[in-house]
């Protein structure tokens, strides 16, 4: 199944991540005892029956019964193939893919090879425009621009690859590839011509988080001309919903910082960086999206949202709630900071200075207070109407919250301002407990003895190291299964898996994936230091159960007119040694 991608590569990258944190950015966990918990994503439920294992790096749902590593997660969550679901996994880690025996006639390769030549050809663009910046003739106006009226250093230039797109129809044409410039957005259409884009503009390289020049945002030299900023469209490369300006540049500095901050504009990201303030990004022209959100949650626990203080600032403020309340969970916090009228972040720090606007990044409110704020000031709450109009506008938010403490005091501080039991009107429930059918099965099953050995074993791979210690003469062991024990414990002994996760990635799409899995989800009461013990105990039973069933065999057979031949007779005299 792994196809081009070495086996080793992905062993090893199942080791790298974790499936807690990815599964986390896509589906907020409460933690549960040992384990992590949620609503299924993949069914319609209440309580949550979605269980996370971060010791065999597993899921499985009791609900439904969908289950299994972090790769399985990711192909079904993003619909995903197998391979694009490595590529995500490698890009959260920072890996590149050793790649081998590649058919670059397949479409997949095909399509995988257009992709590289896109990302190729903007890497290339972006290298033209900045040696525009420092060889055109022009490039005076820009330098000025750039220098004398935003004061942005040649350092901050470079490390943000700050360029300039010079007056000009066909500028791009002449020097690169036509068909490709219009599939990544370069060029333009119309009278039957193909044009420049962007001209007379000083271009910002959207970079992805690997680095690679995805698109491009520029800007007029000149604030009369209009649009103000211009992005590049969509494209097979780019999804402006889906990224951010600077994270590569800010994870470079700092691959997990304390905290992001998102602003508005591509030059207030390079100014906060050239005022020592490294760890902002910025939308790319649209509403903020709860897709930008998890992408900057993989890599902080922290996000404050920065604003113009205008009317439009505002507004785009509450507009970004309806994202943050979608992936908000106990581990995530957001803030928001609102700038003073007229400033966005460039002009404020060129007034106050980085000091000062640090102080305001500290000071900046709570997420749960800015939300209750925005109703408190507007609504009248001593009236009935009021109240209710409360609670009708903040019930879309709030039943948007994963289940946890975060949502309790939400709801909690919603029932103080009502002065009123809101869990009526918002269907609300207590705090989750496991599904009835999860407690049943955890208490009515009673499993065979080879089968909770053979599960413990599956859910514990290194318990293989007590097979290697003491190995199992299989020979003895007589009950149904035992090929199938012999053949998942031969296996494990070869590839020494780390998790469970692991193992199961060597058995996708084989015959045996499907009991893989069933052992793996297996429901086993058991505290974690007494899984050893309970191994070695329910292996120990294993082998006596069967020295006793092979043992009265031969004494049957022994009575019989066949009788024992030689081995078997030594056979019988062994087993009545070691059971005597």
């Amino acid at each position: 199944m792994s196809g081009s991608i070495p086996r080793q590569f992905i062993d090893d990258l199942l080791v790298r991540v974790d499936i807690v944190d990815i599964i986390d950015s896509h589906v907020p966990l409460k933690k549960t005892g040992t384990n992590y918990t949620a609503r299924c994503p993949f069914h319609n439920e209440k309580s949550p029956s979605f269980n996370v294992s971060r010791n065999k790096q597993f899921y499985h749902c009791f609900g439904c019964g969908a289950g299994g590593n972090v790769i399985t997660f990711l192909m079904n969550f993003n619909h995903l193939s197998f391979v694009e679901a490595i590529e995500e996994l490698a890009l959260s880690c920072g890996v590149e893919i050793p790649y081998e025996n590649q058919n670059p006639n397949t479409p997949p390769q095909q399509a995988k090879n257009k992709l590289l030549e896109l990302q190729q050809l903007l890497a290339k663009v972006a290298t033209f425009y900045m040696q525009q910046l420092r060889n055109h003739p022009q490039k005076q106006i820009a330098i000025d621009y750039l220098k004398m009226q935003r004061r942005i250093t040649g350092e901050i230039a470079r490390d943000f690859m700050i360029g300039y797109a010079p007056e000009g129809w066909q500028i791009l044409a002449p020097n690169f590839n036509i068909d490709l410039l219009c599939e990544a957005g370069m060029l333009a259409y119309k009278n039957e011509q193909y044009y420049d884009r962007f001209r007379q503009r000083i271009m910002f390289p959207i970079r992805n988080k690997r680095g690679h020049v995805i698109g491009f945002g520029g800007r007029v030299l000149d604030d009369s001309q209009q649009p103000k900023y211009l992005n590049s469209p969509e494209t097979p490369l780019f999804h402006k919903s889906n990224e951010v300006y600077g994270l590569y540049e800010l994870l470079k500095k700092n691959p997990k910082p304390n905290r992001i901050l998102i602003v508005e504009g591509y030059m207030d990201v390079v100014m906060l960086s050239q005022f020592g303030i490294d760890y902002a990004v910025a939308t790319l022209g649209t509403n903020l999206t709860a897709t930008q959100l998890q992408l900057l949650f993989r890599s902080t626990s922290e996000v404050i949202l920065c604003f113009d203080g205008d009317k439009a600032g505002q507004d785009a403020a509450w507009k970004a709630m309806d994202a943050v309340f979608s992936i908000l969970n106990d581990n995530r916090q957001v803030r928001i900071l609102l700038l003073p009228e007229p400033h966005d972040p460039d002009s404020l720090l060129q007034t106050e200075g980085a000091e000062a606007f640090l102080q305001r990044i500290e000071n900046a409110e709570m997420v749960s207070h800015y939300f209750f704020n925005h109703f408190t000031s507007t609504l009248n709450l001593n009236s009935i109407e009021s109240r209710a109009k409360l609670a009708s506008q903040a019930k879309p938010f709030l039943l948007k919250l994963a289940d946890g403490f975060f949502k309790e005091m939400m709801l909690t501080k919603l029932q103080e301002l009502m002065n009123f039991n809101v869990a009526p009107i918002l269907n609300k429930e207590t705090l989750p407990l496991p599904p009835k059918r999860y407690i049943k099965k955890n208490q009515n099953t009673r499993h065979s003895l080879e089968r909770l050995t053979l599960a413990l074993l599956v859910q514990n791979p290194r318990l293989v190291e007590k097979l290697e210690v003491n190995p199992i003469d299989w020979q003895a062991l007589d009950f149904i299964g035992i090929e199938k024990f012999r053949e998942i414990a031969e296996k494990i002994c070869a590839v020494k898996p780390a998790t469970t996760a692991q193992l199961l990635e060597h058995y996708r799409e084989m015959p045996d994936e499907k009991i893989l899995n069933i052992l793996a989800c297996l429901p086993i009461l058991l505290p974690d230091e007494g899984i050893d013990a309970e191994f070695s105990g329910a292996l120990k039973q294993l082998i006596l159960h069967g020295r006793k069933n092979r043992l009265a065999k031969l004494q049957i057979k022994a009575t019989t007119t066949e009788g024992l031949n030689d081995y078997e007779k030594g056979v019988l005299l062994q087993l009545l040694r070691e059971t005597s």
